[in-house]
């Protein structure tokens, strides 16, 4: 807002309304102390803020002020937090109440102020409406509030360190609706003074430090209560059932009383609140079974009972009454039993569910109406004797919509049958972190538009239809990526410099960004992140990446199986923090990057099934943490270097290149003739085959500090079809069917001798 527009030249102004408006986080102006005869001022906005930064002084010029509304905030996307953006000097908001005594209307929720209450607010006799909502106030409350007897709503919530008692002298109070005292730090007992606000619509009490034992029965005598929230405090309630007069119940909607040493069965009288929207119970010391008459409050959006100690069946037939149903929560200490009963063909669990929980049910087979719920969001069953859960897979297009400003970290689309396009509007997700699509159908091009995540570090496209070139214009440059997985697509580039440019986040300049912990791990949220089960269902690699133990540290590119064709760059070999290099499968060709050297942190390098040629870089061997490296079937000649992790390999990882030579070859190289010259791309010596008729698999067994690998492979001319009629075989048979399948053949020898090995480890 521009302090000189004419706005403020409007002297005999008397009400100014700029709320729900955004000014670009722009101060409110100076200038607004000029106008004085306002009576009411307001510049609320909720969701985004109007303005920012300090409230000016001169707004106690107001004199004549009779409401005042700055009510301000913003969600924060990380974890939904309401995060402030004004802020009142306490100095100031002094000069406001000593200045405009005339205030009935006070709001300044959200705004921060990071002080103790004035005791100079007792003197705004002509109060009505107060709050401080979340405005970091600390220090002793002000027993003089108590006093103003004008005051209809009262809301100081949310100020952690705002300690007081409830006087007696609250019973004044007698137009008091609205009482929200949660979340602060208030103590002593609740005064029966309080019972006697028989215009009370709405009081919250919920997470101080009030105590004492009290019978929840007081609270009905408040006959216009709608709402009540007593959670989390040192009370333990008790009901006099037999003391309730029923037949004049207040109109309660909102009825929480979880952690309130609540003892004793379900009160009967809650059976007459048929207003009642949401009963939350949990964690108390309920006992006996759960009443019938809870089923017939049709009204209920909510109920949570767990964490009791409730025994007795639940039948389905008795949920399915409350069709309004979105949250359930039955589990955790009770014991209880839920079943599904014998006819429950036409019963219909509540079909808009958006969470479920049911731990220590009882239950013996996942349950028949779970996959029919389509709002479910939330779904805990944990504690029960559950063997098989189906697999609830997806098909069709993913959603297309994501609004701006939304909180998603972690999109997991993975083993289903999804087809079409990754929508653009994943852009929107702006605190995106984990994107995983892999096991689908999708068919699209290279999505480098997500390159402008600025949070996005994992992308995981394995197994799907994406094709065409991988290209990264300057605009989108993956700033945080650490895990890049589009193995096993129809990519058809060749690999440049450029490309590699995209994975510049995989540089490290020291030591001390080796740890990505607190990249990968997530405020709040662990990401565990599971690399395994990437197979392919026809011919080529099977590579497991296990133990996730060791993914804090994960840094991994895997462009295997695809059609890259090329030179490998020897800029690769810039990306220092790699811990996982995987490019088989393609159709490189030229010699393997010397600065490949440089990758001190790499622990897989798997280079097979490609057309490389020359010899294996002597600057491998530099490789100190490498535990798994392949390059067999290419054509690579020469020596296998015999420095290093290198010399630690066996035969399976050198196999397939004729003029390479070395003790784990058994070939001595000094009898070894000199490598032939390569040959054009795309004429491959016809001896060796293409490796698109190659079977092969590489199984990975993770332990605590890394990966072993054991290989096996048959002759090349034998095609997967010989051998097993699925892929899957292999790995459900043992050692003896193994020779059962394959008979005395190299082959079952070779396979045999590769499962004897895994054993042994």
């Amino acid at each position: 807002m521009d302090p000189n527009i004419t706005l403020f030249s409007l002297v005999h102004l008397q009400s100014l309304d700029l709320s729900d408006n955004h000014f670009n986080h722009s101060q409110i102006p100076a200038r607004i102390g000029d106008l004085s005869q306002l009576r009411h001022l307001n510049v609320s906005h909720f969701g985004e803020t109007t303005f920012s930064g300090e409230v000016p002084t001169q707004i106690s010029h107001l004199s004549n002020l009779l409401s005042l509304d700055f009510r301000s905030y913003i969600v924060a996307p990380l974890d939904n937090l309401l995060i402030n953006h004004l802020q009142l000097k306490v100095s100031t908001l002094k000069s406001l109440i000593q200045n405009s005594t005339r205030l009935e209307q006070l709001r300044l929720n959200f705004v921060t102020i990071s002080s103790s209450l004035p005791h100079t607010l007792t003197n705004l006799t002509s109060l009505q409406t107060l709050s401080f909502r979340q405005c970091e106030l600390y220090g002793e409350f002000p027993i003089g509030i108590f006093s103003l007897v004008n005051l209809t709503s009262l809301n100081f919530a949310r100020n952690q360190n705002l300690q007081g008692t409830l006087p007696a002298s609250i019973g004044n109070l007698t137009n008091l609706a609205y009482l929200a005292l949660g979340g602060n730090s208030f103590h002593g007992e609740i005064p029966q003074s309080l019972f006697r606000l028989e215009n009370l619509v709405a009081l919250d009490l919920t997470s101080n430090f009030f105590k004492g034992r009290l019978a929840l029965d007081m609270f009905l005598k408040l006959r216009m209560l709608k709402d009540l929230d007593l959670s989390l405090n040192k009370l333990t309630l008790f009901s006099q059932n037999r003391t309730v007069n029923v037949t004049n119940l207040p109109p309660i909607q909102w009825l929480e009383l979880s952690r309130c040493n609540l003892n004793g069965e379900i009160p009967t009288w809650i059976m007459n609140l048929t207003t009642l929207n949401l009963l939350n119970l949990h964690n108390n010391n309920l006992q006996g079974e759960i009443p019938y008459f809870l089923f017939k409050l049709e009204n209920l959006t909510g109920l949570d009972l767990g964490a009791n100690m409730l025994e007795g069946q639940i039948e389905l037939g008795m949920l399915s009454q409350l069709q309004k149903l979105t949250y359930l929560g039955l589990g955790g200490g009770n014991k209880l039993s839920f079943v599904e009963g014998k006819n429950t063909t036409n019963v219909t669990f509540p079909p808009q569910i958006q969470s479920l929980e049911l731990g220590s049910c009882n239950l013996v087979h996942f349950p028949n109406f779970i996959p029919h719920l389509q709002e479910l969001t939330d779904l805990f069953i944990p504690l029960n004797s559950i063997k098989t859960i189906p697999r609830n897979k997806l098909t069709g297009n993913i959603p297309q919509t994501y609004v701006k400003r939304n909180a998603l970290h972690w999109i997991d689309f993975s083993s289903n049958k999804l087809y079409g396009q990754l929508p653009r509007a994943l852009v929107n997700c702006r605190m995106l972190e984990f994107l995983d699509v892999r096991h689908n159908h999708f068919n699209d091009s290279f999505p480098f538009w997500l390159g402008s995540l600025p949070q996005l570090k994992v992308v995981s496209l394995r197994d799907n239809q994406f094709h065409g070139a991988i290209m990264c214009p300057l605009e989108y440059t993956f700033p945080q990526l650490r895990i890049i997985d589009l193995s096993q697509n129809g990519f058809s580039t060749k690999l440049t410099s450029e490309i590699i440019m995209c994975f510049k986040s995989m540089i490290i300049s020291n030591k001390r960004q080796l740890d990505f912990k607190n990249v990968i791990f997530s405020k709040n949220m662990l990401i565990d992140i599971d690399l395994s089960s990437f197979s392919l269902s026809n011919k080529g690699v099977i590579m497991d990446y296990l133990g996730g133990q060791y993914l804090h540290h994960m840094v991994a590119i895997d462009l295997s199986s695809n059609k890259i064709y090329g030179e490998i760059p020897d800029f690769m070999g810039s990306l220092n923090s790699l811990v996982v290099l995987n490019l088989s499968n393609n159709m490189f060709t030229g010699s393997i990057p010397s600065s490949f050297g440089k990758l001190s942190s790499l622990e897989v390098l798997d280079l097979s099934l490609n057309s490389l040629s020359g010899n294996i870089p002597q600057q491998l061997t530099e490789l100190t943490f490498l535990d798994f490296f392949n390059v067999f079937f290419n054509n690579l000649s020469g020596p296998i270097p015999e420095n290093g992790q290198l010399s630690t390999f066996d035969n399976n990882s050198f196999e397939g290149n004729k003029d390479l030579c070395g003790i784990q070859l058994m070939k001595k190289c000094e009898d070894h003739p000199k490598p032939p010259l390569q040959k054009p791309d795309g004429d491959q010596d016809s001896e060796s085959g293409s490796f698109f008729e190659l079977y092969w698999m590489v199984i990975l067994i993770g332990y605590g500090g890394g990966l072993v690998a054991g290989i096996f492979h048959p002759h090349k001319e034998v095609m997967l079809e010989d051998l097993v009629e699925e892929e899957e075989a292999i790995m459900e048979v043992g050692s003896l069917e193994v020779e059962e399948v394959l008979g005395n053949s190299t082959i079952g020898k070779s396979v045999k001798s590769v499962i004897d090995q895994v054993t042994l480890l």
